[in-house]
């Protein structure tokens, strides 16, 4: 017989249910955003969905900042682009929004905006997470827009390196 062994690290709350996308507001309050910078991807940008959440942010006197420079896989272009947005604006904390690549790239921006190191040196090998300067790091709520890749419970983010990606 096999026994099966793990520990698990997700200390993610979690809110479900319709129509509780209007707690928005009372979910950066509890993270201590006051003027967030909301991550999207260029699909979502344009939508009814993203118009209604920059409504509810503006009404609640967040702001109506909105980021959608993310590609279907983020790029180090787009990370770029987004912390540049997020310092120019003044934010701070992220509303990441969307499925994976906008999730995983608002999380990176929320991750990467305080870091004195290029992201790659937290890339998930050995220890390197320890070289992170964790009161540097933004607060961050994220809303799942598909039923997907789960990125709004992890603390990872994919991002490419395109000095690394094979020219044609």
């Amino acid at each position: 017989m096999t026994t099966l062994t793990a520990n698990w690290s997700y200390p993610t709350r979690i809110l479900f249910g319709p129509g509780r996308i209007a707690e928005l507001p009372a979910a950066c309050a509890e993270a201590g955003i006051r003027r967030p910078l909301l991550v999207t991807d260029r699909g979502l940008a344009g939508l009814p969905i993203t118009a209604g959440v920059l409504d509810l942010m503006e009404k609640a006197g967040l702001g109506r900042a909105l980021f959608a420079e993310v590609d279907p896989n983020p790029t180090d272009a787009n990370l770029e682009a987004g912390i540049r947005a997020y310092r120019e604006g003044g934010h701070d904390g992220v509303i990441a929004f969307g499925g994976g690549s906008g999730l995983d790239l608002g999380k990176l921006v929320a991750f990467q905006q305080g870091q004195t190191r290029p992201v790659w040196d937290f890339e998930d090998i050995g220890d390197w997470w320890t070289r992170a300067e964790a009161d540097r790091i933004a607060p961050i709520v994220a809303v799942p827009t598909t039923a997907g890749t789960g990125s709004e419970v992890g603390r990872a983010g994919v991002v490419t390196n395109s000095a690394r990606i094979p020219r044609r």
